[in-house]
């Protein structure tokens, strides 16, 4: 199939235009490769490992939800020259769907909440509100990674949920308006732990958005590469 044709898919599924203004010039396809694509992969991630995975089944593009080029390149050395120089030896497509696919149906929250069992459920500007009936052992067994609490959560309960960074003031306190009592994301700093109105569960990064990478690529047939970083909980 040719590159543009499933472009024009992918904006379909996540359209550009829902992208938050931190990821003008940071979504679509950011590295072109060959014209005509056969093998698809994708990833949470393009990472040098997942790089080499895709170039070792031989795919033609690879989708992520993170770019690798948060910042504007100045100078290409170190890891980012290994990259960039090790997927354009693949001739691969790299492809960005980031904050339009966390708004978007059916993309990273919607796929959060599936993952959770929420029912009930309320969009939230980014997230989504709904009943969750998992105690926070089986939470953490879901997402498959460690969960932290602050505020004495009790489960089950109304939860909100935001994948990735969605530990805002403003959305928890959206969350408490449409009945949450607990409030999920990743990426918890001190400040927002003293002023939060709601009991706050933390989990990973990667545990809350690569369900929806790994529900897209069920959806179109492609081949996902797990890649979670390395993390540990000392006590």
């Amino acid at each position: 199939m040719d590159i543009g044709e499933i472009i024009q898919t992918l904006e379909q599924i996540a359209p550009p235009d829902h992208a938050e203004e931190m990821d003008a010039g940071k979504i679509g396809l950011i590295i072109e490769g060959k014209k005509e694509v056969r093998q698809v992969a994708c990833s949470l991630d393009a990472t040098l490992p997942v790089i080499r995975a895709a170039a070792r089944m031989d795919a033609d593009l690879l989708v992520v939800h993170h770019t690798p080029l948060w910042t504007p390149v100045t100078s290409i050395c170190g890891s980012l020259a290994t990259l960039l120089r090790e997927t354009l030896a693949a001739d691969m497509n790299l492809y960005v769907m980031h904050t339009n696919f966390d708004h978007a149906e059916g993309g990273i929250n919607d796929a959060l909440a599936s993952v959770l069992d929420l029912s009930g459920t309320s969009p939230m500007s980014l997230g989504v509100c709904g009943d969750c009936h998992l105690t926070l052992p089986e939470i953490a067994s879901r997402l498959k990674a460690p969960l932290l609490t602050w505020g004495e959560p009790i489960l089950p309960c109304r939860l909100g949920v935001v994948g990735g960074s969605g530990f805002d003031l403003a959305l928890i306190g959206e969350a408490a308006m449409l009945g949450a009592e607990a409030f999920l994301s990743a990426d918890l700093k001190h400040a927002t732990i003293r002023a939060s109105p709601l009991p706050l569960l933390q989990s990973t990064h990667y545990a809350l958005e690569a369900p929806g990478m790994q529900v897209l690529a069920r959806k179109m047939g492609w081949e996902y590469i797990d890649d979670p970083p390395v993390t540990a909980v000392w006590t």
